[in-house]
């Protein structure tokens, strides 16, 4: 089969690499419009089940993922001088690993070229026309697709989060993934950190659009924003510096978070992958495990059926299905953001408890407090059950052993 795949981020990298180690006599060839040394964004983050998925996958880029990531085990929210950790609450991403985006792309696209694939850098596609014949091709070249808009009906549709936000780096390594709130006298005004390498952090500053604009953000260049946001941060950053310039000529700037959906993830012989298919909320941190997990679906249904259409049309339904609740998930989470003030007065442990349950639509219908009673009889109740089945199973083997003893002592 040939292959056309536009975009060299994680997901279409990773497809090439799956289709070569299935069938070496793909003809795959990806084409990405910036160059090798400018790649944007800082870190990405991702779980344990993943990697262990990749592992079996293709254990030779899987070990180098690993060993460039950084793991962490414990989250920490920071507010009102006090530290609430994961460990004292419901903490559904306790244990995932850090990487740098550029540290990841360079592992798969060395790994796609060991294995023959071609890699076009500077080659801007716009449009399947700019393109040589070809059996497939898969628009995984991000939120803002051209492809996407070019090659077809997909129904693509658009909405936009309320709050502002702003993805920075910071030259400090955080070693637990960090939620740092300060309160300002515009409103509080909060920080998602988490570390990449040794000595690098993602930084990603949000709040809400009356607090960035009574704050002056609205009127600030992203050069003389850093020193008021380092200013605000000084406690958490402990005399580091953040960080503003992409790592591809551009600067961060505040955004509201673009959430894209289509209708139909597949349009001829075009295929939707990544975030070019469907963007989650960052604040539920799966979008690169969304996109690799997207590619190993496509990967398997390519595999298992011969007719094309029957393999995007499998491919398609497999992953709707997949990522509904995650959709629930980043909704929820998204307007738990979008609602602070809804829970910014509660005591720490609380306020701390109610962010990891974020996810959950009952945490936004219940009243905050009444959501804090539940949470703590079900971790009373997950306590008690721990308990039980650890006698259970200790009454069993005392029972077992009373059996042996009394087969014993039984003549002959």
């Amino acid at each position: 089969m040939k292959v056309a795949c536009v975009g060299a981020g994680p997901a279409g990298l990773y497809l090439s690499v799956l289709l070569k180690l299935r069938d070496p006599a793909h003809d795959i060839t990806i084409y990405e419009r910036r160059q090798p040394s400018s790649v944007p964004g800082w870190g990405v983050t991702f779980g344990r089940p993943l990697l262990a998925r990749l592992n079996e996958l293709d254990p030779e880029s899987a070990t180098r993922i690993g060993e460039a990531a950084l793991f962490w085990e414990d989250q920490v929210v920071c507010i009102r001088g006090a530290e609430v950790h994961g460990a004292e609450v419901t903490d559904p991403l306790a244990g995932s690993y850090n990487i740098s985006r550029r540290s990841m792309l360079d592992i798969l696209s060395a790994r796609a070229r060991e294995l023959g694939v071609r890699i076009e850098y500077g080659r801007e596609i716009r449009s399947p026309s700019e393109l040589p014949d070809a059996d497939l091709i898969v628009a995984a070249d991000g939120v803002g697709s051209q492809l996407r808009e070019e090659a077809g009906s997909f129904g693509t549709q658009d909405s936009w989060g309320r709050n502002k936000y702003i993805w920075l780096g910071a030259d400090k390594a955080f070693e637990a993934f960090s939620f740092f709130f300060v309160p300002t006298p515009s409103g509080w005004i909060w920080a998602h950190a988490y570390g990449i390498d040794p000595g690098t952090s993602t930084f990603i500053v949000e709040c809400t659009p009356e607090t960035w604009a009574d704050l002056g953000f609205d009127a600030l260049p992203t050069d003389d924003a850093l020193p008021v946001l380092e200013k605000l941060f000084s406690e958490h950053l402990a005399g580091h510096r953040l960080l503003g310039d992409l790592g591809d000529g551009t600067k961060a700037r505040w955004l509201n978070f673009r959430t894209v959906s289509n209708e139909r993830w597949h349009s001829g012989n075009v295929v939707l992958a990544g975030d070019s298919a469907r963007t989650l909320h960052f604040t539920i941190g799966m979008g690169t495990t969304l996109a690799l997990q997207d590619v190993i679906a496509l990967a398997d249904s390519l595999q298992q059926h011969a007719d094309l259409e029957t393999a995007l049309q499998s491919y398609e339904a497999r992953r709707r299905a997949e990522i509904l609740p995650v959709l629930t998930e980043a909704r929820c989470s998204a307007r738990w953001f979008e609602n602070i003030s809804r829970y910014i007065d509660l005591q720490p442990r609380h306020f701390g408890a109610l962010l990891h349950s974020r996810r959950s639509p009952i945490t936004a219908a219940w009243p905050p407090r009444l959501s804090c009673l539940m949470l703590q009889a079900a971790s009373r109740i997950s306590i008690v059950n721990v308990i039980r089945a650890w006698a259970a199973a200790a009454a069993n083997a005392m029972s077992r052993r009373r059996h042996v003893a009394r087969e014993h002592r039984r003549p002959a």
